[in-house]
């Protein structure tokens, strides 16, 4: 009786919350997917570069992906511009077309944003593509088209909804300072929208390769979320910013300061990169990185074994800038002269003194340099390394390569002979990654010191 009566005085808001509050507890509590894959997982090696895809109604006013959000638009005037999402040029092939002048292999849609705004066919809302001007289910013609080409799919999720009025709000990044008026705040019923999103996602589009969640800044953790995924999907991986640890984390922007420390990544790794600096949806007057910024940033997460999601935002015509076409077919081309130095093959830097470059192994006579940084020199040397190889040939440029194993005057007291490329072409040095092929005609042979023994590396 006493406890009816201290609940019947208690707030039903304030009684759900607390329930929420109770639930996400036993749920963290009973996470059984703590750790990521390893990062020689098959499944990521299969594709190691993908074109991510911000696309939405954000694209109208080609400001930010995050409008809504950053502007502090009221959410009935926000959600006025579905009624211009005409896309009279959307085709998921053009989108496609790009995605393979990049080289990549898989492509990763913004099904739902923080707006809420959904690009498919969802019963769960009538805030869609299906009901704006465009008519169109969009995951759908993209998930033909990928079938039909070949090309792997990936689904992006926000876990924030502006739009939706059972999302507690809290003013947390992307969301609204509190609930808004008319809204019914509830995480539970909020999930069991999400659920309901996310099962039509799982089930209606065939296979799906990765699920990205992202938005997530209350730190929501529901396993069996995940676990509703796994079981609509078998074999698909599933993202770090969402309802368990995840498969792969996804450092972003080159802002995680921890990813240039690494060797090579242990756990499974896909990096985030825009092509704009400010913004990962289409903005007007982007202020774009520069393409060797861009091929820098792509050269060192795959010479670390990691994989690339590069990103452009479409128009709110459906077409891709052709600023973004010209960049994308640029780093495409110096991924095609260089692909051989990254697919199949295995990191192998920390065998190497020198944290200027990277390297990678295809087998135990084949290596490759990769100069991801701004060079000091037109000297690259290979310390620990003595063999001459019996070919060394920069990829982007095809050109020879010059090789010595002297002693140099740094090294007067080892008296060792470490192998050096030298005189680096300089064109190439400043415009682009220069990837060396090094092919030995006998596993090349390593020397620490002159005590130490020599070694062969299998």
């Amino acid at each position: 009786m006493i406890q009816r009566a201290v609940t019947r005085n208690i707030p039903c808001g304030l009684l759900l919350e607390l329930r929420d509050s109770i639930v996400a507890l036993i749920e963290m509590s009973a996470d059984k997917h703590q750790s990521r894959l390893n990062a020689r997982d098959p499944r990521l090696r299969r594709h190691r570069l993908g074109l991510f895809l911000h696309w939405g109604l954000y694209s109208i006013t080609a400001w930010h992906e995050q409008d809504q959000w950053r502007r502090k638009w009221k959410r009935p005037d926000y959600a006025e511009l579905a009624a211009r999402f005409t896309a009279r040029k959307f085709c998921a092939h053009h989108w496609l077309d790009v995605a393979q002048e990049l080289g990549a292999t898989y492509v990763c849609l913004t099904a739902k944003h923080a707006d809420g705004f959904c690009l498919w066919d969802t019963g769960a809302t009538d805030f869609k593509s299906t009901n704006a001007p465009l008519g169109r289910d969009v995951v759908a013609e993209l998930a033909e088209a990928c079938s039909q080409r070949g090309v792997a799919l990936c689904i992006y999720y926000s876990i924030v909804d502006e739009h939706h009025p059972a999302y507690p709000h809290r003013g947390g990044r992307w969301e609204y300072p509190c609930p808004l008026p008319g809204d019914r705040p509830s995480r539970s019923n909020y999930l069991s929208y999400l659920r309901e999103q996310v099962t039509e996602l799982c089930t209606r589009y065939g296979k799906i390769h990765a699920f990205w969640w992202d938005a997530n800044p209350q730190k929501w953790r529901d396993p069996s979320i995940n676990a509703l995924i796994r079981k609509l999907q078998p074999g698909i991986l599933i993202n770090d910013r969402g309802m368990d640890a995840g498969d792969f984390g996804t450092p972003e922007r080159d802002w995680d300061t921890s990813v240039d420390t690494l060797t090579k990544f242990t756990q499974a790794t896909e990096a985030c990169q825009a092509l704009g600096s400010q913004s990962w949806g289409y903005r007007r007057e982007e202020d774009y990185y520069t393409e060797l910024h861009l091929i820098r940033s792509m050269a060192k997460i795959l010479g670390k074994g990691g994989n690339y999601l590069l990103n452009t935002g479409p128009k709110a015509d459906g077409r891709i800038a052709a600023e973004d076409q010209r960049l994308l077919r640029q780093i495409g081309k110096w991924r095609s002269l260089t692909q051989e130095a990254f697919d199949e093959t295995e990191p192998v830097s920390d065998l190497f003194s020198g944290r200027e470059m990277l390297v990678t192994r295809r087998d135990a006579l084949t290596y490759y340099i990769i100069l991801h940084q701004p060079p000091a020199t037109r000297c690259v040397q290979l310390k620990p390394l003595v063999s001459l190889p019996q070919a060394a040939v920069e990829l982007t440029s095809a050109q020879n390569i010059k090789v010595r194993n002297d002693s140099l005057p740094w090294d007067h007291e080892t008296g060792i002979g470490f192998l050096r490329l030298f005189q680096l072409p300089r064109r190439v040095l400043m415009e682009t990654v220069p990837v060396i092929k090094l092919t030995f005609s006998t596993p090349p042979q390593f020397r620490q010191s002159p005590a130490g023994e020599s070694r062969h590396e299998p």
